[in-house]
């Protein structure tokens, strides 16, 4: 033959490949569909046909997502838009560009997604040659649809529903003049998702309002979220009708699993078991996939109604008469990943089937079940975030079983694969964070229950040291809560949190030796307190109080502080904590010289100030004995001593009344003074009022080094970031995200802020999610401390803390923050005030908090 005619016949071959490929994919055969795609590609290289190789490929890119290959998609995709971009054919790198941004969504990368289909500049303002624009500039009107679509599920996953909604809408309104009933289904699916989140983000503020007890807000909220769910439903339902007239048996199926959840919450049962009824029939209908394995256990999780709708599928079990139904329907699932040779979704539908064997209480299938259901998920590098809960779940399982040590191996397994993953599972998709107290946060508090369980309490210094096996226990327990506390802060935060860990710190290598740590964990019938002493000896003590109750107790506690118009305070409240936290320890801190106490904290004890704990014995506020300050977790603390070379201050207040979202912020009439005193003790520049704004915040921190940032102004702690921020000038607000954002990008500084100092921010009584913002307040601005408040007080007694507190810090090398905090705190209560005022009740001097570095 001649070389044309061989290149013919190989032609006609790779043709001939590409039918059978198409042919076993139309009756489910993905697998073989793929082998013989690859072997049509392979012919079509070697002849450099390089227009059949980019069809062959979108065939093997879809096939791959089919099958639950996204990474094998994307990979790919890489190679298509090469191919497009070379031979510029912009309408089909554009729509290239949005279907490889799907896969990143479908992996949990939004962030990937949002830079290939927008790529936004700093005004959010989409790029050229992002699939958006490409869309725009070649009027392909679908590949804009598409565009939209795909940013607006990635802003969803984000977290951003708003903007969701908005890309979404836009693309509705181009679908509707196309004649693509396939685009519709999808856009109105997608449209009823990002409501329903919407809709889940007022409910859980709607939680928070009520923890604080502000009635009437909560029941707004939940009315809000009603109306998004309306919304919702109604764009689903569309998108459920016209997917059946259509016969599209996958988009039905789409919106049925997020109707019938929206049924149960507003009491639609009739309509729940009809649609629920409706679907069971259709997933019979649908070809072999890794959908079809994950709507099989979807389904399985709607086989009853939820209580409540944020309560975890992992710890609720189904009724005894629903479970044989759902052990069907989940055996059916593990068939057909079985026959895709998905492991990742094998691995799903037999960890389901373990948790209804043990939810029976037959724990040797169950562990059979999750036992293969863990070897699955080791079949795929990508399947960590499965294997922690099989981990969890095979704990949980010898634990009922009374077999601790192989429940607290399992514990650490999960918590070892969770470290692995964190940042991608904390951040990657908003709805798990917000399951993260129901899926995350047990495996720790449990792991630390059940080392805890063989330690006895210790009361007394003249107690013996620990054996070496409890030394190496009490370790492990602190090192357990304190993976915790890098967790919550992860999920609280999201995609903008980058937590840099402190290598090898630990509380026994902080190098200070008058410094002692108490770390609390609340678990639900008793909270543990431990003690950590500088020689490196560790001690415990318990609170025996039900979870509620310690809330509760600790609330009233919060809300005596506040209470400042009362002609005396009842001491009564910081009796009782200082009895729970510090009275058992009392001689261990006396025979060991400790001067500063760090706390560790754990959920509703974050929001309380320590510092006002009352010894009713020597009648003094735990601040007049001791220094006090607080970490969110030692791992992320840099405990190097404050540096004073050069030290300068960038000082930013604002006096006049403003408002932001709705809320108008009383004018602080003292900020003027308190920012004139504190450059007077510290050399720096100060921005007042109308000065102080986003942009001119940036030039200055791009201009100079300043170690310290005052910021004099209203401030809130929310419980979702969003809602947590400070009011600037303008009317303006800076929400600590963007904040640590400016820093890192136009800063000067080399090195971490020395001291972040918010002198008027506020936290709610209650609202143990908002403290979470508190707690991290200095990590996420980037600064080794901060200084800030838990509520607005009167701002002349802010003055005087804060002028105090400088000028302690900048004149004596050899005090420590904590001290020069003390210091300040303690001429207030003793009556050492500038305008000869009293200012002792602990509503004054309480709420300020030093968080990070201490020293």
């Amino acid at each position: 033959m001649r070389i044309g005619e061989v290149a013919k016949a190989q032609s006609n071959v790779a043709e001939r490949l590409v039918q059978q490929g198409l042919e076993r994919h139309q009756t489910g055969d993905t697998r073989g569909a793929i082998e013989s795609w690859q072997k049509a590609l392979t012919i079509y290289q070697k002849n450099n046909n390089s227009a059949h190789e980019a069809i062959v490929r979108e065939n093997l890119v879809r096939a791959y997502q089919q099958i639950g290959q996204p990474e094998q998609a994307i990979n790919r995709w890489n190679e298509l838009t090469a191919y497009y971009r070379q031979v510029g054919n912009w309408q089909f790198l554009g729509r290239s560009l949005s279907e490889q941004s799907q896969a990143y969504n479908s992996l949990g990368q939004p962030l990937k997604a949002i830079a290939l289909l927008c790529n936004p500049d700093k005004y959010n303002n989409c790029r050229d040659g992002s699939a958006l624009e490409i869309a725009r500039a070649t009027s392909d009107r679908m590949g804009e649809v598409a565009a939209l679509g795909s940013l607006g599920d990635a802003k969803r996953l984000t977290g951003d529903y708003e903007l969701a909604i908005k890309y979404l809408e836009n693309s509705l309104e181009i679908v509707k003049k196309l004649k693509t009933p396939a685009l519709r289904v999808s856009v109105l699916n997608s449209l009823g998702n990002a409501y329903i989140s919407s809709a889940q983000l007022k409910y859980r503020r709607a939680d928070s309002a009520t923890q604080i007890g502000d009635n009437p807000e909560a029941n707004k909220l939940r009315n809000d979220g009603k109306q998004l769910d309306a919304k919702a439903l109604g764009y689903l339902r569309e998108s459920s009708e016209i997917a059946r007239s259509q016969k599209d048996i996958s988009g039905e199926m789409r919106s049925l699993v997020r109707i019938i959840p929206l049924y149960y919450r507003h009491n639609l049962t009739t309509d729940a078991t009809n649609s629920l009824q409706h679907a069971t029939k259709l997933l019979e209908q649908l070809p072999d996939s890794r959908a079809r394995v994950y709507t099989t256990i979807d389904l399985v999780h709607l086989l009853e109604p939820v209580a409540n709708q944020r309560t975890s599928f992992r710890t609720r079990c189904l009724a005894p008469n629903i479970l044989p139904k759902a052990t069907s329907l989940l055996n059916q699932a593990i068939t057909v990943a079985q026959r895709l040779q998905d492991f990742r979704a094998e691995s799903f539908a037999l960890g389901e089937l373990g948790h209804i064997y043990e939810c029976r209480q037959e724990y040797p299938q169950a562990l059979e079940m999750t036992g293969r259901a863990r070897s699955a998920a080791e079949q795929n590098l990508k399947s960590q975030d499965s294997l922690y809960l099989w981990e969890w779940q095979i704990g949980r399982i010898l634990k009922a079983q009374g077999k601790t040590d192989g429940a607290i191996s399992a514990y650490e397994r999960a918590i070892n694969t969770l470290e692995t993953i964190r940042r991608d599972i904390l951040t990657a998709n908003r709805d798990i964070q917000f399951d993260f107290r129901d899926t995350i946060e047990p495996i720790y508090h449990d792991l630390v229950a059940l080392r805890l369980s063989s330690e006895q309490p210790v009361q007394t210094a003249n107690k013996s040291l620990l054996s070496k096996d409890s030394k190496e226990n009490f370790r492990s327990i602190l090192k357990t809560i304190d993976l915790l506390k890098l967790a919550e802060l992860q999920n609280f935060f999201g995609n903008d949190c980058v937590l840099s860990l402190i290598p090898q710190q630990s509380i026994d290598n902080t190098g200070n030796s008058t410094t002692a740590f108490l770390n609390t964990i609340i678990l639900e019938d008793k909270t543990a307190v431990i003690l950590s002493l500088p020689s490196g000896q560790k001690k415990l003590s318990w609170i025996p109080v039900q979870r509620q109750d310690l809330i509760n107790r600790i609330n009233e506690f919060r809300r005596g502080l506040e209470r400042f118009r009362d002609n005396t305070y009842d001491t009564s409240p910081a009796e009782e904590v200082y009895d729970w936290l510090i009275r058992p320890f009392i001689e261990d801190f006396k025979q060991t010289g400790i001067k500063t106490i760090v706390f560790v904290q754990d959920g509703i004890l974050r929001s309380i100030a320590m510092t006002a704990l009352y010894d009713r014995q020597l009648k003094q506020f735990l601040i007049q004995q001791y220094a006090i300050a607080t970490v969110p977790s030692i791992n992320l603390t840099d405990t190097k001593p404050l540096s004073r070379k050069e030290l300068r201050v960038l000082a930013l207040g604002l006096s006049q009344t403003a408002t932001v979202d709705g809320t108008t912020f009383a004018g602080l009439k003292n900020v003027i003074r308190e920012i004139t005193e504190i450059l007077q003790k510290i050399p720096g520049k100060k921005l007042l009022d109308d000065e102080f704004t986003n942009l001119r915040l940036q030039e200055e921190l791009s201009q100079k080094v300043y170690p310290i940032l005052h910021i004099a102004t209203h401030g809130k702690f929310g419980a979702e970031p969003q809602d947590t921020f400070i009011v600037t000038g303008k009317n303006q607000k800076l929400t600590f995200n963007e904040l640590d954002r400016q820093i890192k990008s136009v800063s000067r500084n080399t090195q971490p802020l020395e001291l972040l100092s918010l002198t008027a921010c506020e936290t709610a009584v209650g609202d143990e999610r908002a403290t979470l913002g508190l707690a991290g307040v200095a990590i996420q601005a980037g600064a080794k401390s901060a200084l800030a408040t838990l509520w607005a007080i009167d701002d002349v007694t802010t003055v005087q803390i804060a002028t105090d507190f400088y000028s302690k810090l900048s004149s004596d090398r050899n005090t420590t923050k904590a001290q020069a905090l003390q210091a300040a705190q303690i001429g207030l209560i003793e009556g050492k005030t500038a305008d000869g005022q009293k200012y002792t009740h602990p509503y004054y001097w309480s709420p300020f908090l030093l968080i990070g570095n201490w020293l």
